[in-house]
């Protein structure tokens, strides 16, 4: 008669040898035949790296009814100048600082707007104001304001989102012209959108509106692994500071964007320009701000330093801080990132492919020749 006992024994040998290489696999397709590391890198860049720069003063050119720097919402940094508008309220020009933060005059609005909670610099020189901000998400259209930094003419471009409405605080424009809006969420990622189609700033209907269109999102708390809820400043409850985006900024050269919240800035590589492709890879460099009231502002300068700010909260004007180099750093991470990508994916094994491959065979013969020992 067959050796019942034997055969069953060898049958789970079978199934220990089976469920060994099942476990394995993955691990080893992880080390190979990818491009993208196991864990991928993300430099950290501390909040004492800031240094204050110059604390807004509009002292000698008077506030206009209406406009107040005491609610900075939004920066821009363009031929040698600082642009910056207040939250709503206080959003009715546009004042115009020297490098020292002295404004020099101030430039009301073309349009009466609703609540304006950023800003950015498009390709064609203009100022492009997002009165996006909607806290009691009701809205029916929200609008991009055009604006001549020279004098002050533009006009309105309404926008509608396909999926109703959001409160939205960060608006930034490619290189190609492209606007993108970060929507600000509580809780989760923030919703990335683009005019239907990708059209550019020029090509938007006046006064519209436009269709949206929704191309991704933005999560830093997935490509960071976890949200550190210790670190960085702000008002609001610190697990929530880095995931509620608050403003965004583009580099004079279009190839790095960045993207903050009350606590923290992120920083991502876009060589292409593709905004959403770059936030989908997620932020290159994590830097943590230093103490604000409510933080809102940030501007690259044409050097590429940047530049944050913060809405004053019923307290003295808090100092433009500058972070400096950080488009360079942003560059030089992203090519250290490429570069062991390639090694990664050229090596003729890692410790993740041939090292757990090898490894889950050892296992199999180690576990059948001890099974085999104890069966005879």
């Amino acid at each position: 008669m067959p050796d019942r006992s034997r055969w069953s024994r060898s049958r789970w040998s079978l199934r220990v040898a089976v469920a060994v290489l099942a476990a394995c696999t993955p691990l080893a397709a992880a080390g190979t035949g990818s491009a993208e590391p196991f864990f991928r890198d993300q430099t950290a860049v501390d909040a004492s790296e800031f240094t204050p720069l110059c604390t807004p003063d509009d002292s000698a050119a008077g506030t206009p009814d209406e406009a107040s720097l005491e609610e900075l919402s939004g920066l821009v940094s363009a031929g040698g100048l600082l642009y910056a508008v207040g939250d709503s309220g206080s959003d009715r020009a546009v004042a115009v600082m020297d490098g020292n933060c002295a404004v020099q005059r101030w430039l009301p609005l073309p349009v009466d707007p609703y609540d304006v909670e950023d800003m950015a610099s498009g390709p064609d020189g203009r100022l492009w104001l997002a009165d996006t901000g909607d806290n009691g998400r009701r809205r029916d259209t929200v609008a991009l304001i055009a604006m001549d930094r020279d004098t002050g003419a533009g006009e309105l471009h309404r926008l509608t989102y396909p999926d109703g409405p959001h409160d939205a605080e960060t608006v930034l424009v490619q290189r190609d012209g492209t606007p993108l809006i970060v929507t600000k969420e509580v809780f989760g990622a923030g919703n990335v959108y683009r005019p239907a189609g990708g059209a550019v700033v020029g090509d938007l209907a006046s006064p519209g509106p436009t269709p949206l269109e929704k191309v991704g999102t933005l999560d830093v708390a997935e490509t960071n692994g976890a949200d550190d809820a210790t670190t960085g400043s702000g008002t609001t409850a610190p697990a929530l500071h880095s995931t509620m985006f608050t403003g965004g900024a583009v580099s004079a050269d279009g190839t790095v964007a960045a993207v903050r919240s009350y606590s923290d800035v992120f920083l991502f590589s876009a060589p292409d320009g593709d905004l959403a492709a770059a936030f989908a890879a997620g932020p290159v460099v994590r830097a943590h701000v230093p103490q604000q009231p409510q933080g809102e502002s940030i501007a690259f300068t044409e050097n590429g330093d940047l530049l944050i700010a913060s809405e004053a909260r019923e307290g003295p004007v808090p100092p433009i801080q500058a972070l400096p180099g950080a488009v360079s750093r942003v560059q030089e991470q992203a090519r250290a990132q490429t570069a062991a990508d390639e090694a990664s994916a050229q090596s003729p094994g890692t410790v993740w492919g041939i090292g757990v491959a090898g490894g889950a065979v050892v296992l199999v013969v180690v576990a059948g020749f001890v099974i085999r020992r104890r069966a005879r």
